[in-house]
């Protein structure tokens, strides 16, 4: 084996290695969480089949991200007594604390920079949904055909869960995260050994050969 063929399978496994993270692809969405105790379970429903009770907690949080499984959850540690501190309860309503995280820059789509976190008490009727608390107080709305929310207090202006290539989340091509991103999820580690693993070794495996035919070549040339 010779020199030149060491190095074509070299290269070979440094495209094989970067082909994977190139391909990698995450949605640009909003995402939709309900408040356990201290931490952050992802919703397995929209906002507008739940119907949260009085003293419940719902965040929502815009980013980039290939599926439910990387999802990033709402930032901050705010919990109901100070959502709501200021909104005394009533009979015949309900009251819904909703932490709104609108994302980092980098999650942002081109030409807008994301507002801060903030959180709301929406007061709603007992039988309001998620989505109806978060109209009365996150106004303007925006969802697509497929009742997708799009937008929360108007962020973003445009685009619904369009996909996006990592490295380059100011670009992407429309699609929704419920349809593609479960194709995304990373099966390296399901038992089976990665493409690269097997690319590495081979590669491995052929300096070894080319070394000990070096060597061979030296001592036949010294006799």
């Amino acid at each position: 084996m010779t020199r030149r063929v060491v190095l074509a399978l070299l290269a070979a496994f440094l495209l094989v290695g970067t082909a994977g993270q190139a391909q990698a692809a995450g949605y640009r969405y909003w995402s939709f969480w309900d408040r356990d105790g201290g931490k952050w379970v992802y919703a397995t429903q929209g906002p507008s089949l739940v119907r949260p009770s009085d003293g419940d907690v719902q965040g929502f949080r815009f980013a980039v991200s290939e599926n439910s499984d990387d999802a990033a959850q709402p930032r901050g540690t705010a919990d109901f007594a100070s959502i709501c501190a200021k909104t005394p309860a009533e009979d015949g309503s309900k009251r819904v604390a909703l932490v709104l995280d609108f994302g980092t820059a980098s999650d942002a789509p081109s030409d807008e920079a994301p507002p801060a976190p903030s959180t709301a008490c929406a007061r709603v009727s007992p039988d309001a949904t998620t989505a109806d608390a978060l109209a009365a107080v996150a106004d303007p709305l925006r969802y697509d055909t497929n009742a997708l929310l799009c937008a929360i207090a108007g962020y973003p202006k445009t685009g619904c869960g369009e996909q996006v290539a990592q490295g380059q989340e100011k670009q992407g091509t429309t699609a929704t995260p419920q349809q593609a991103a479960p194709e995304q999820k990373d099966t390296s580690d399901d038992g089976g050994p990665s493409v690269g693993l097997i690319a590495g070794t081979a590669v491995i495996a052929a300096l070894a050969a080319a070394g000990a035919w070096q060597a061979r070549r030296r001592r036949n040339a010294t006799r």
